[in-house]
């Protein structure tokens, strides 16, 4: 059973204009099986969130913790948060030249069980990976991110997501600058992910589309680094509706 934990998280991030606490003591807990959508106003915290899980050197937790089945995850350096199962899909993933993604895949995988995955499942498994994502197989050995649309970016990430198999999945807007064909595609990856009924997953977005397609069991709405309200799907009808104003306005109160 995997839970990730977090109690009253505080994190601030250096500015031009001074230190800034960007998140006011966040508590959330994500157990296995189930999927939490955050949802709120730009600026509101959204990706420090899951950046500070993640151990983004530019972000400085001041209070609070945050535990993987138990395991402080503060006190992991950030190969040790992928190793002990958490895994970060970023809204804007980064162009590594030189390296295929092939040989990402393989080093990455080897880096998480320990030891290299035998080479003839692996490819066959990479295959699939890609099938089932609408890839075509030549990029394999292309570089990873290099050249690659938006859509086919958050594909590999879902890819990643696939092939690595952790035990909590953040998903940082995965779901921006896709258009409806790939969001249904990406989509249908995360609910693949989900039907292990033992991983959870956290999903970052501004938008309920993504909702019509990945069904959240808990929807929460951010804003000003605080849970500004809590509740299930129909939560995130209610801001298709009406929007995030009340929410800002009590917050501003």
């Amino acid at each position: 059973m995997a839970t990730l934990d977090i109690k009253d998280l505080h994190v601030t991030v250096d500015t031009e204009d001074g230190t800034k606490e960007i998140l006011k003591g966040v508590d959330l807990t994500i157990k296995d099986g189930e999927t939490h959508a955050i949802m709120g106003p730009n600026g509101s915290g959204k990706s420090t969130l899951a950046y500070s899980i993640a151990g983004h050197p530019k972000y400085t937790v001041t209070g609070g913790s945050v535990t993987l089945d138990g395991a402080d995850v503060l006190e992991m350096s950030v190969d040790e948060r992928a190793r002990a199962g958490l895994f970060l899909a970023m809204q804007y993933p980064v162009e590594v030249p030189g390296v295929s993604v092939a040989n990402f895949l393989r080093t990455a995988k080897t880096a998480i069980d320990g030891e290299a995955p035998k080479l003839r499942t692996w490819v066959k498994d990479v295959n699939g990976a890609m099938e089932k994502l609408s890839m075509d197989p030549s990029f394999s050995q292309r570089s990873v991110n290099e050249g690659f649309s938006g859509g086919e970016k958050k594909r590999h990430e879902i890819m990643q997501l696939e092939l690595l198999d952790p035990k909590v999945a953040i998903l940082d807007e995965t779901d921006s600058g896709l258009d409806i064909d790939a969001l249904k595609i990406v989509s249908e990856g995360v609910n693949r992910f989900k039907q292990n009924s033992d991983k959870g997953v956290l999903l970052i977005t501004h938008y309920t589309r993504i909702l019509r397609y990945i069904t959240p069991d808990f929807v929460h709405v951010f804003v000003d680094g605080r849970m500004a309200e809590q509740g299930g799907p129909e939560l995130a009808e209610e801001l298709e509706s009406t929007g995030y104003d009340k929410y800002v306005s009590a917050a501003r109160a």
